[in-house]
């Protein structure tokens, strides 16, 4: 895939043969990456020769990252994801970024969830003159057909030094930063923890601890999604902030949309490498030149652990789902350890305060989707013919289906409503059997995690734009009970995107009974939360009405939490009246 853009001036493409999770598939082996800056006039540049705009230079001041430069580096993360910014574009241009104002006039940042941390570290490195290195070219440990989801995971075979071969020749910042466009992709998270074949990745596994992950710490999740540590609160709850291929940016907190894997899928937590740049000469202007750029190894790294995979027992699990996590001598689900392990003292769980963080951040959620949704129909998908057949794989593509679709971003938004309902049933249980790790002092815990949750939802309203260009408003529990009818398909009106029933919403929406039908026959997929990235699909309408194997599920999980306090208070009412009939 090859992206371009005008800046001022100037048009340059990055051409690039790029890795199969960034377009290409049906192979087993990544193509190298290669960047050619290409002027107005479409000749290509040798970038010996060319000499990089002053404002565009990257100079290299320094010759590796200190303590104080990751410490830095987590400051800048952090103020990006405490801002208010919507896109990686104006998280970069915003008062949040203190080098903005020596941006180049005319630049513009794009990120989609595998470039975000790149993009992070490489625009700090740039501004600050240290060292970077990026892998470049990845290959699966076996066959593959689609690198971002290789079974057993990956391995590097090239890496791309950002340095100056000659004194002066100073790389350009700007196409660093687009070529991490082209060439990064979930594929390059994709690995083994420990010594594998090919060079160091740029991320290792890091222990579960607070202080370990931090700031600028790399969530990923094997079903292709990755996200950057922004916060660690005192309570152990981690804050991320994650990209889209529309380049918005959104936040949330970890939790079970991150899902556990095998080992070679290199789920978890990661870390970057140190950098140190060796063998380098410095030039009359005091900057470095030449030389290479060299990664910590393992056994250099003190948080270096892959604990998350196997466990924190001996002897150790062979497999990771037979892992056990003890904190304390006390065995925890994986979850439950990661925030207790990172907490500042014992994790007490007060349940009214965590409920109304969980449906607002939901609400965020919503409008986060209510955001990618206009994009899309302003791009004019929803204008578009209907396809013939879905994509080989709804949840791992490419092009525009990647870029405006949401199954994924909607499978993690359903995961997460129904993590609110267990929760919440899981405190009302905490409550029943007096669990001291529940903070709660007063004499109904379920009528008052009621009372929170109806004061939340009914101050979140999400806003969408209909057909006619109208603005709909959705309340919170109408989202949560329309939630399996939100159609992730970007060729449907706006009105199907967020599952309108009513003949009065739908009046407006121009969809004829083609994508009707299409609408009807994808309930199936859209009742499920697992993305399943190894299910070959490219289903017709007729595979769909047929139900074919891997085409969904017929019931949804359930979400109803008021519903689910009712059934506990009643409950109680019954073992209360059983109570009294068998008393003394």
């Amino acid at each position: 895939m090859t992206r371009m853009r005008t800046w001022q001036g100037a048009v340059f493409a990055l051409v690039v043969a790029c890795v199969p999770g960034a377009g290409a598939a049906e192979a087993t082996e990544s193509g190298t990456a290669t960047m050619a800056p290409v002027a107005s006039g479409a000749e290509t540049i040798d970038p010996a020769y060319y000499q990089t705009p002053e404002a565009f230079r990257w100079r290299i001041t320094k010759t590796e990252w200190k303590e104080s430069d990751e410490r830095a580096f987590g400051e800048f993360v952090t103020a990006i994801g405490e801002s208010q910014c919507r896109t990686f574009d104006e998280c970069l241009k915003g008062p949040h970024n203190i080098y903005r104002a020596s941006d180049p006039k005319g630049m513009f940042f794009y990120a989609d969830c595998a470039d975000l941390p790149y993009a992070l570290r490489a625009y700090f490195a740039w501004k600050n003159g240290l060292p970077f290195s990026y892998t470049s070219g990845v290959a699966a440990v076996g066959h593959s057909n689609d690198l971002r989801y290789s079974r057993y995971g990956n391995y590097v075979y090239a890496r791309t030094d950002v340095l100056p071969h000659l004194e002066g020749a100073f790389p350009n910042g700007r196409s660093v930063l687009n070529a991490i466009n082209n060439v990064v992709s979930s594929a390059m998270y994709r690995f083994a923890p420990g010594e594998t074949k090919g060079q160091l990745f740029d991320f290792y596994p890091v222990t579960i601890a607070r202080g370990a992950i931090r700031p600028g710490t790399v969530i990923y999740d094997p079903n292709g999604h990755v996200a950057v540590v922004y916060k660690v609160e005192d309570d152990g709850r981690i804050r991320f902030i994650d990209a889209h291929p529309d380049n918005s940016l959104t936040r949330g907190s970890y939790g079970k949309r991150f899902v556990r894997a095998s080992a070679p899928m290199g789920a978890g937590f990661k870390n970057w490498r140190p950098a140190k740049l060796t063998g380098a000469k410095q030039g009359a202007d005091g900057t470095w030149y030449g030389g290479r750029v060299e990664l910590a190894a393992d056994d250099a790294l003190a948080d270096w652990s892959d604990e998350q995979f196997f466990g924190t027992e001996n002897p150790r699990a062979t497999q990771w789902m037979g892992a056990r996590f003890v904190y304390k001598g006390e065995r925890l689900d994986y979850y439950d350890y990661v925030r207790a392990a990172l907490a500042k003292g014992d994790v007490a769980y007060e349940p009214v305060g965590e409920a109304r963080l969980m449906v607002r951040e939901l609400c965020d959620d919503l409008h986060y989707r209510a955001q990618s949704i206009d994009i899309a129909v302003k791009a004019g998908l929803s204008s578009r013919a209907q396809p013939g057949r879905l994509p080989d794989n709804i949840y791992g593509t490419s092009g525009d289906w990647e870029t405006y679709s949401t199954p994924s971003r909607d499978a993690r938004l359903k995961t997460s409503f129904v993590e609110l309902r267990e929760q919440i049933a899981r405190f009302a249980e905490m409550a029943e059997t007096g669990d001291p790790k529940l903070d709660y002092e007063g004499d109904d815990v379920a009528r008052d995690i009621a009372e929170a949750y109806r004061q939340e939802a009914e101050a979140c309203e999400v806003v969408y734009t209909a057909s006619d260009g109208s603005a709909r408003r959705l309340g919170f529990e109408e989202a949560r009970a329309r939630l399996f009818d939100f159609s992730f398909d970007p060729h449907h009106c706006p009105e199907l995107r967020w599952g309108a029933t009513a003949a009065e919403e739908l009046a407006t929406c121009p969809d004829g009974a083609t994508k009707r039908a299409w609408y009807e026959a994808q309930r199936r997929l859209r009742n499920q939360t697992e993305r399943a990235y190894d299910v070959r699909m490219g289903f017709t309408l007729a595979d769909l009405k047929a139900a074919v194997p891997g085409s969904g599920s017929d019931v949804p999980p359930e979400t109803d939490v008021l519903g689910l306090i009712g059934e506990v208070k009643a409950e109680s009412v019954s073992g209360e009246s059983v109570r009294a009939s068998t008393g003394p």
